[in-house]
Formats: C-alpha cells, sequence, structure tokens
C-alpha cells in the first residue's frame, strides 16, 4: 500500500488513468464491433462508414497510448480488405 505523500498521488493518478484508458479501449472495441456488424449484414455502405468512423478512433487510441500502433494498423487493414471484398 501506498505510504509516501508522493505514492498516494501516484496511486490516485493512476486510477484516474485507469479508467480513462478503460473508457477509451471501449469506445474503440464499439467502433470495430459496429464494422463487424456491417460487414455481416453484407451492407458494403454501411460498412465503409462503419470503418471511416472506427479509423479515427483507433488512431486516437494509438496517440493515447491505449492501443499499440502495429496493433491498431492490423486491424485496420484486416477491416478495410474485408470491407473492400463485399463490393466484389
Amino acid at each position: 500500500m501506498a505510504n509516501t505523500p508522493q505514492s498516494k498521488k501516484r496511486a490516485r493518478q493512476a486510477e484516474r488513468r485507469q479508467d480513462i484508458n478503460k473508457a477509451r479501449r471501449s469506445r474503440i472495441r464499439t467502433h470495430l464491433r459496429k464494422v463487424e456488424e456491417a460487414i455481416a449484414s453484407g451492407n458494403q455502405d454501411a460498412a465503409a462508414a462503419a470503418l471511416r468512423a472506427a479509423q479515427p478512433e483507433l488512431a486516437r487510441g494509438v496517440t493515447k497510448g491505449v492501443v499499440h500502433k502495429n496493433t491498431a494498423a492490423r486491424k485496420m487493414s484486416r477491416l478495410a480488405a474485408r470491407v473492400k471484398a463485399l463490393s466484389a
């Protein structure tokens, strides 16, 4: 348990950041799920729109340190390929 004033403050800050990061991660997952659902429904226009909405969320997760850069790039790439495949 935190004993010094500094360690107590760091513990409070860590809790606050944890809540913020959890909300951000949840928001990213929600956007990704919407893309997945649009792909599953077979509606290419809806899937493309959902992907356009999800990409900035993923990029924001990278800049905030919630998601690794390569993970976000991989997810965007794979989703874009699946959306593109709907039109074929």
